[in-house]
C-alpha cells in the first residue's frame, strides 16, 4: 500500500475594527490574525476489489496511522468524484533521454487526443535538463498540448546533466498553488530515466512541494524494470511518496492502460484532514499507514510527510 501527506498549517482568520482617532466617518479597517494550526491534509484514492471507485467510505471505515501511532482525529473527510485535472507533462531533454523522444511524445499525444477534457481540464508542457523551459503554458486545447510536445528539443551539446529535483521543486511551485480552494486531481507525467547528477535541492524538498500542491508524480521509464538501476529507484521514491506511480517500458495496448490507471486515479479522490498527536515542526519525515476495514479494499496515497515548519 502506498500512502502519503503533506504537512499543512492552515491559518485562522479574524477581522476586527481599528479605531480612527478622530476619523469618526470613517469606516472601519479591518486586519488580519494568522494562526498556525497543525494539520495534516491526506489525498487518498480507494477502490474495491473490482478495481471500481468506492463511493461512501466514512472515518469509520478507516485505519489511519503516524509513525505507527493510531491517529483518532479526524477533522475532515471528503469524496470528490469526476473531477478536472490539472496535470504537467515533463520531458527529460538530457542526452540519456535522446532515443525516447518520439516514443513520449507519442505518449502524451494519447493522452491529449483521448482523455483531456477540453472544457475542465489544463494542461502544460515543459521540458528540463539542468534548466527548465515551458513549451505550452496551461491549455485546454488538445491540439496545444501536443504542440509543445512536438517543440521539445534535446540539448544541442548532449551532456548527461540532469536536475530532476530541481525541476519538479520550481513546477510545483510555479505552476500549482498551495491555496487548497480549487479542488483538482493534480500530477506530473515525467518522461525520465530517473538520472539527478546536478539538482540544488533534495530529493525530499521536491518531495514536500509537490505534498503541499498535492501534486503526484506519475514516471514513465522506457526501459525494463531493474533492481540495479539507481535512477529507477529515484523514480520509484519519487512517485512513492507523492502517491503515484511508475510505468516501466508501456507497450503497445500497455500504453493506454497505463493512462487509463492515472485518469480514474485522479478523477475520483478522498481528502482527509487530522491533527496528529504530538506534532513537533522538525523536518523530520513521518511514516503513514491507511487501511480501510471493508473487504478486498486497495487504498492509494502518499508514504507519509516531512514536519517541515510553515510560515
Amino acid at each position: 500500500m502506498q500512502c502519503l501527506l503533506f504537512c499543512s498549517l492552515p491559518t485562522l482568520v479574524g477581522t476586527a475594527q481599528v479605531s480612527q482617532g478622530s476619523q469618526d466617518d470613517a469606516p472601519p479597517v479591518p486586519y488580519t490574525v494568522r494562526i498556525p494550526v497543525n494539520e495534516i491534509s491526506l489525498t487518498f484514492r480507494a477502490f474495491n476489489s473490482s478495481g471500481e471507485p468506492l463511493m461512501s467510505l466514512s472515518p469509520d471505515n478507516l485505519a489511519l496511522s503516524d509513525d505507527g501511532k493510531r491517529q483518532n482525529r479526524i477533522v475532515m473527510l471528503e469524496r470528490y468524484a469526476n473531477l478536472p485535472i490539472r496535470a504537467g507533462f515533463l520531458f527529460d531533454t538530457s542526452a540519456s533521454m535522446m532515443d525516447d523522444l518520439g516514443n513520449n511524445r507519442s505518449i502524451l499525444g494519447l493522452y491529449a487526443s483521448r482523455l483531456l477534457r477540453k472544457e475542465a481540464d489544463r494542461a502544460f508542457v515543459l521540458q528540463f535538463d539542468t534548466e527548465t523551459l515551458v513549451r505550452q503554458n496551461w491549455t485546454g486545447n488538445e491540439v496545444q498540448v501536443a504542440a509543445g510536445a512536438a517543440a521539445v528539443r534535446m540539448r544541442q551539446d548532449h551532456l548527461p546533466i540532469t536536475s530532476i529535483y530541481d525541476s519538479l521543486y520550481k513546477t510545483c511551485r510555479d505552476f500549482w498553488s498551495v491555496d487548497h480552494s480549487e479542488v483538482t486531481g493534480n500530477f506530473i507525467l515525467l518522461f525520465s530515466d530517473g538520472e539527478d547528477n546536478d539538482s540544488h535541492v533534495y530529493l525530499r524538498e521536491a518531495v514536500d512541494m509537490c505534498q503541499r500542491t498535492r501534486t503526484a508524480i506519475y514516471a514513465i521509464s522506457n526501459s525494463s524494470k531493474s533492481p540495479f538501476s539507481a535512477g529507477q529507484r529515484t523514480l520509484d521514491d519519487l512517485a512513492r511518496q507523492t502517491g503515484g506511480r511508475v510505468f516501466f517500458n508501456p507497450q503497445g495496448d500497455h500504453v493506454w492502460e497505463d493512462l487509463q490507471i492515472i485518469e480514474a486515479e485522479q478523477r475520483n479522490q478522498y481528502r482527509l484532514v487530522y491533527k496528529p498527536s504530538n506534532f513537533i515542526p522538525d523536518g523530520k519525515f513521518h511514516h503513514i499507514k491507511l487501511g480501510c476495514s471493508i473487504k478486498g479494499a486497495r487504498i492509494v496515497t502518499r508514504s507519509g510527510y516531512y514536519a517541515f515548519p510553515r510560515p
